[in-house]
C-alpha cells in the first residue's frame, strides 16, 4: 500500500511539473459588477494548524464513484459536495473537519464522534472522483489585479476581484492555498500563463439536499447549521462572530434581504482603531468583489447592522472573531444563498 501510495503521489508531482509554460496574455480591465449595498464586518488574524498532506490517489472513474472515502482528504472533499463544510480543504483532521464529520454523522443517524470510522466510510461514499484538473484561460488570468492596502485605494478600483491565480483557485475549489501548493509542487504561482494545468480538488459548489427550513448559530461552536422541517442536518459551516460579548444576539432573528456580490459602505466610526478612518472623517464605497469585506454575498437580519456574509480570508474564519456579523467563508456563503430566503429563522444559540 505504501508503495502504491508513493507511485500516485509521483504521478501528481510530474503533473504539478508540467504546469507551466504557453504564451502570456495582455492584461484586460475587470468588468464592474452591480452595485448593492450591505454592512460592514472585520476580522483579526490568528494562525492555523498544520500536518502532513495526504497523497491522493489516483484511480480511474470507475474505481472512484460510490467507494468509501479512504483519507481525511477525501472526507473533506466529499463532505464539501454535500454542504458539510469543513473550511478549506488541506487534507488534515482539524476541529473544522471532525465538526463537519459530526454534523453529517448526525444528520445520517450514526454515531456522532468525528472519526472516520468503519460505519462512517461506508455511509460517506465518493460520488465522483477526489481530483480534477483546472487549466487557467486567458480570461481568468487577465482579471487578476493587486488590491489595494487603504480603504480609500479600494474605493477606488473598479472591483475587488482575485489578485493572484493561487488566491483564484484556492477559492474556486474550496482549498488552503498551502494545500495547492504541495498539490502541484513543480508550478510557478507568480508566473502562471494561459494553458497552464494543476491539480485540485474536485468540488466547486455544494449540492444540498432537502429545503432548509432554519439556521443554527452557535456561538460557542463557531459554527452555522442549516436544519430541514424534521430537524435533520442539510448543511454545516464554520463561522467567525462578534469579538465583543455583548454583540453577539442570542435568540430568533429572521432574514431580512438577501443579495450576491454586495458592495460595502466603510464608515469611519466602525474601525475607532484605524488611523486611516480617523483620518478619513467620511464614508466610502468599496466595490463588489471576492476581495470585498464582505465577500461574495449579504445576507440580512432584523437586527441593524447584523448579516451572514462572506470574507476574503477563508482562513480565518472559525479562528477568530468580527466587529459583529457572522462570517463564513466565500463558497460557503454562496452555499448559503442558494436556500437563504427572506423570513427565513436564524437560532442564535449561546
Amino acid at each position: 500500500m505504501f508503495r502504491s501510495a508513493l507511485r500516485s503521489f509521483a504521478s501528481v508531482l510530474t503533473l504539478g511539473a508540467s504546469a507551466a509554460g504557453w504564451a502570456q496574455a495582455a492584461p484586460e480591465p475587470a468588468l464592474r459588477p452591480e452595485d448593492t449595498p450591505a454592512q460592514p464586518a472585520d476580522a483579526s488574524p490568528e494562525s492555523a494548524p498544520t500536518s502532513e498532506i495526504q497523497p491522493p490517489a489516483v484511480r480511474s472513474v470507475a474505481e472512484e464513484n460510490l467507494r468509501p472515502v479512504e483519507t481525511w482528504v477525501e472526507a473533506q472533499i466529499e463532505l464539501a459536495r454535500r454542504g458539510f463544510s469543513g473550511g478549506s480543504i488541506d487534507g488534515v483532521r482539524g476541529q473544522q473537519s471532525a465538526a463537519a464529520l459530526r454534523a453529517f454523522q448526525r444528520g445520517a443517524g450514526l454515531t456522532e464522534n468525528g472519526e472516520l470510522d468503519k460505519p462512517t466510510r461506508e455511509t460517506l461514499l465518493l460520488l465522483a472522483p477526489a481530483f480534477t484538473q483546472h487549466t487557467f484561460s486567458a480570461e481568468e488570468l487577465a482579471k487578476l489585479q493587486p488590491l489595494a492596502e487603504t480603504w480609500l485605494g479600494k474605493s477606488a478600483q473598479t472591483a475587488l476581484c482575485y489578485s493572484t491565480a493561487l488566491e483564484l483557485a484556492a477559492e474556486r475549489y474550496h482549498a488552503s492555498p498551502n494545500y495547492l501548493r504541495r498539490l502541484n509542487p513543480g508550478v510557478d504561482w507568480d508566473n502562471l500563463l494561459p494553458g497552464a494545468v494543476i491539480m485540485v480538488p474536485a468540488v466547486e459548489r455544494a449540492t444540498l439536499t432537502g429545503r432548509a427550513a432554519r439556521l443554527h448559530v452557535r456561538l460557542a461552536a463557531h459554527e452555522l447549521e442549516a436544519t430541514d422541517d424534521s430537524g435533520r442536518v442539510i448543511a454545516h459551516f464554520p463561522v467567525s462572530i462578534a469579538r465583543d460579548v455583548e454583540k453577539r444576539p442570542v435568540g430568533e432573528l429572521h432574514v431580512t434581504v438577501v443579495i450576491p456580490d454586495p458592495n460595502y459602505t466603510f464608515d469611519p466610526e466602525v474601525f475607532p482603531e484605524s488611523t486611516e478612518a480617523g483620518e478619513l472623517g467620511r464614508k466610502l464605497i468599496i466595490p463588489p468583489g471576492p476581495n470585498n469585506p464582505v465577500g461574495v454575498a449579504w445576507i440580512g437580519l432584523d437586527r441593524p447592522g447584523y448579516g451572514l456574509h462572506g470574507t476574503p480570508d477563508p482562513e480565518k474564519v472559525g479562528r477568530t472573531e468580527s466587529h459583529g456579523c457572522f462570517r463564513l467563508a466565500n463558497w460557503d456563503a454562496r452555499t448559503l444563498l442558494d436556500f437563504a430566503r427572506v423570513g427565513l429563522p436564524v437560532i442564535v444559540e449561546p
